[in-house]
C-alpha cells in the first residue's frame, strides 16, 4: 500500500521512540514500528518528538499586533490596558483587523500552533472585529482552527449595549458566550452577569468561557457564581473559568470549598502565565503576588487545567510570539512546578488539554485522527518545554505547511565539536 506521507523514526509524547507515522487523505493510517510501505514523501524525524499541534485556549485576536496603537500602556496594568483598548475601537478598520490577525496566523502556524479560541469584544456597537474575525475564520480554516468568543470587554451590565450585541454577535455565527464578572460596576451585578450568560449558553446549547476575577482581590468570588449556574443548569464539561488570579490571594480554607465545587460542576480553568505574573500584583510592594491561579491544587483534584497565551504585542502585553512553549516554560517557572511529571503537565496544558476544553475533533497521534502534527527538535515533551523547542516540520492534514532549518550553532574552538545540537544535551534519564 502508498502512503502519501510517512514519518519515520518518531519519538511520541507518551514515550514510545522509534515509531513511523502513516498519512493518507489527510488522515493518520498507522502509527506503529517500521512501516514498511511506499509514499508520496517521507519524513526523518530522526528520534526527535513528534507532537499533535499546540492549542491556544485564550487569545485576543482582534487586539494583536496593535502595540503601540494609539500610545503604550505606561502602566503595565490591566485597566489602563482596558482603557487603552477603549481609546483604539473607534479607530479599528475592518482592513486592519483582517490583517493583523491573519499576520499573527502565519506566526502561528509557524510556531506549530493550529488552534486557537479568541475572545472577540462586542461592545462596539458596528461589531466590526466580530464581522472582520468571522471573515478571519474561514480564511484560515485550511490550516488553522479558529473559535470565537464573544466578550463583553466593558462589561455586560456596564456597557449600555453589550447585552445586545452579545446576542447579535452570537446570532452571526460566534461560537461560545464570553464574559467579566469582576468588571461590572458591582458585585451584585457581576452574579446577575454569570447568572444571565449561563441562561445564554444553556438556551443555545453553547459553550461558555467567563474572564473570571482576574484581580489581586480575594473577595472576587464570581467563580463561586459561575459553578452554581453551571452546575444549575447542566453546563458541565462545556463551561470554563479563564484567569482565576483572584484564588492566589484567597484563604485556603475557602479555595478548600472552592475548588470541589469546581470538580462537581465540571468547569475547567484556564491560567495564562505570560499575563497573569506580569498583570497582577501590581498594587504590592513586598512581598508581592505572582497572580497565577492554584494550578496544582486544581490538578490534585482532577479540574482540567489549561495554559493560554491571552496577548501578544497588544495593549496589554508587549512581548509574545505566538510560543506556546513560550508559555508552558512560563508556568514551570512561576508557579512553580519543576517535578519531572509536572514539567510533562506543562506540555499537555498546551496540547492535548486545551484540545479537550475546546471540543476539536479529530486531534491526536492515533490511526483515524487528522493528520496534523509536529516534529519538534527536543528528545522528549520535558526537554520541549525546557529548550522552547523548533518546530522543524508544521503538517496540516497531511501537508507539511511549515519548515524551520534545526537550531544548531557552528563553532571554532580548538579541540571542541565542530557544533551544537542544544536537543543533544537532553540527559541520559528523564523519569
Amino acid at each position: 500500500m502508498a502512503f502519501d506521507l510517512i514519518v519515520k523514526n518518531a519519538t511520541l509524547p507518551d514515550g514510545r521512540s522509534g515509531v513511523d507515522i502513516a498519512v493518507d487523505k489527510g488522515k493518520i493510517s498507522a502509527v506503529e514500528p517500521s512501516i514498511a510501505a511506499e509514499a508520496g514523501r517521507i519524513l526523518d524525524a530522526r528520534g526527535y518528538l513528534v507532537t499533535p499541534p499546540f492549542v491556544d485556549c485564550h487569545f485576543h485576536m482582534d487586539a494583536t499586533l496593535s502595540l503601540g496603537l494609539p500610545r503604550m500602556n505606561e502602566s503595565g496594568t490591566l485597566l489602563e490596558g482596558i482603557a487603552l483598548w477603549g481609546e483604539l475601537k473607534p479607530l479599528l478598520t475592518h482592513e486592519a483587523v483582517i490583517e493583523r490577525a491573519l499576520k499573527y496566523c502565519d506566526l502561528a502556524v509557524a510556531q506549530g500552533l493550529l488552534a486557537v479560541r479568541s475572545h472577540v469584544d462586542v461592545c462596539d456597537d458596528r461589531l466590526l472585529a466580530v464581522e472582520a474575525l468571522l471573515e478571519v475564520r474561514e480564511k484560515v480554516k485550511p490550516y488553522l482552527d479558529l473559535q470565537l468568543v464573544a466578550f463583553p470587554q466593558d462589561g455586560y451590565y456596564r456597557s449600555p449595549t453589550a447585552a445586545r450585541n452579545l446576542e447579535r454577535a452570537l446570532d452571526m455565527g460566534v461560537d461560545v458566550v464570553g464574559g467579566i464578572p469582576h468588571f461590572e460596576r458591582t458585585m451584585a451585578d457581576g452574579a446577575a452577569s454569570m447568572k444571565a450568560l449561563c441562561e445564554i449558553a444553556a438556551k443555545r446549547g453553547l459553550m461558555i468561557d467567563v474572564h473570571c476575577d482576574e484581580s489581586d482581590d480575594p473577595l472576587s468570588r464570581h467563580i463561586e457564581t459561575l459553578v452554581s449556574e453551571v452546575h444549575r443548569l447542566g453546563l458541565g464539561g462545556r463551561a470554563v473559568g479563564s484567569h482565576l488570579t483572584s484564588m492566589h490571594s484567597m484563604d485556603s480554607y475557602y479555595v478548600s470549598k472552592l475548588l470541589p465545587l469546581m470538580r462537581e460542576a465540571g468547569v475547567a480553568a484556564i491560567a495564562n502565565p505570560l499575563i497573569n505574573i506580569t498583570l497582577q500584583g501590581r498594587h504590592d510592594t513586598y512581598p508581592r503576588r505572582r497572580g497565577l491561579t492554584r494550578i496544582a491544587e486544581m490538578r490534585a483534584l482532577g479540574i482540567p487545567v489549561a495554559l493560554g497565551q491571552d496577548c501578544c504585542m497588544d495593549p496589554w502585553y508587549g512581548l509574545g510570539h505566538a510560543d506556546m512553549l513560550d508559555v508552558a516554560s512560563m508556568a514551570v517557572h512561576a508557579a512553580p512546578m519543576t517535578s519531572r511529571e509536572a514539567i510533562r503537565w506543562a506540555f499537555e496544558a498546551v496540547t492535548t488539554v486545551p484540545a479537550a476544553i475546546l471540543g476539536l475533533e479529530g486531534y491526536g497521534l492515533a490511526p483515524g485522527n487528522n493528520a496534523d502534527f509536529v516534529i519538534l527538535q527536543a528528545a522528549d515533551t520535558i526537554e520541549a518545554v525546557r529548550m522552547r523547542a523548533a518546530r522543524l516540520t508544521v503538517v496540516r492534514r497531511g501537508t507539511v505547511i511549515a519548515e524551520t532549518p534545526p537550531r544548531t550553532a557552528a563553532l571554532n574552538l580548538a579541540g571542541r565539536p565542530a557544533a551544537v545540537d542544544p536537543a543533544a544535551y537532553a540527559p541520559k534519564t528523564t523519569h
